[in-house]
């Protein structure tokens, strides 16, 4: 078994990294990808405890990618804003490019959680950002951090309610994230020795018919593959969309997007349909 999506307490998932390569190693799986939200801090002590259980670590990331396309119909001039995930898996060694995005990342980041705070406060929560950092276990602080902070705070009963009330889309304490020009990722990946994955392409929010020239045009722009297999998807959506991927020539892959209890429906090494993630999935990655 593998997994090629997952996350840590680095981000925001519930396992330390050495938790979730443990976890990794009770399911007897080979190998495991740590793919955490803008950060890799947690795969140095992933690492670690991966060679101790002689399990293959995959060292990953998963950033967050503005991206402008031509939509049909429009003036050459006009393009459209596309917000989706891309994972970065293999790195190697992080190039200068590359943490210099990460530390972009985490400075846009920070002002948009101060904003939220300020929002808090604005409704008469008195929320304090050194507490809220307080709660979190990495430094990779984001939403599902301030839905458990208002429940500490007593203010909703559940993560599901927090973002339903308050930090959902057009939510009180909404602030939208600034994400990385998709080139400027791919070209950072590419540096770092990695290879640049469309995750969970469904949530790209397009026809079938109009996601072939998609997923062609990120092609040309650097694009290695798409995360076919994602449990957020039923199994006749990854099913076509590793029949298109294969058609257009990119890599497919499979993840589970665990993240522990924040996210109950995921299991570790499972994928789109309950599949098991097999090893055939890193048949085209020979370096990992």
């Amino acid at each position: 078994m593998t997994d090629l999506h997952t996350h840590s307490t680095a981000s925001d998932g519930n396992l330390t990294p050495s938790e979730l390569v443990r976890a990794a190693n009770s399911l007897g799986m080979d190998s495991i990808a740590l793919t955490d939200h803008d950060t890799i801090d947690g795969i140095s002590e992933a690492q670690k405890e991966a060679e101790k259980l002689n399990i293959n670590l995959i060292p990953g990331i998963e950033l967050d990618i503005n991206w402008q396309y031509k939509a049909d119909g429009t003036p050459a001039h006009q393009n459209c804003s596309r917000e989706f995930h891309l994972l970065g898996l293999g790195l190697k060694t992080p190039s200068p490019a590359f943490l210099e995005m990460l530390t972009e990342i985490k400075g846009e980041r920070t002002r948009r959680n101060l904003l939220i705070i300020e929002k808090m406060r604005c409704a008469g929560i008195d929320a304090d950002y050194e507490e809220l950092r307080g709660i979190t276990s990495g430094n990779c602080i984001g939403r599902p951090h301030f839905a458990q902070y208002l429940i500490k705070l007593g203010k909703t009963r559940s993560i599901q309610a927090a973002f339903d009330r308050f930090l959902g889309k057009g939510k009180p304490f909404y602030i939208q994230k600034t994400g990385v020009d998709f080139k400027r990722a791919v070209c950072a990946i590419h540096e770092s020795g990695a290879l640049a994955v469309l995750a969970h392409p469904a949530t790209l929010y397009v026809s079938w018919g109009r996601l072939p020239d998609i997923l062609e045009e990120l092609k040309e722009q650097g694009l290695d593959g798409i995360e076919a297999w994602h449990p957020a998807a039923t199994e006749r959506a990854c099913q076509r969309l590793a029949a298109i991927g294969k058609k257009l020539d990119l890599l497919i892959t499979a993840g589970s997007d665990f993240h522990g209890e924040k996210r109950p429906g995921r299991r570790l090494g499972y994928t789109g349909g309950g599949h098991k993630i097999e090893n055939s999935f890193l048949d085209k990655f020979p370096y990992f």
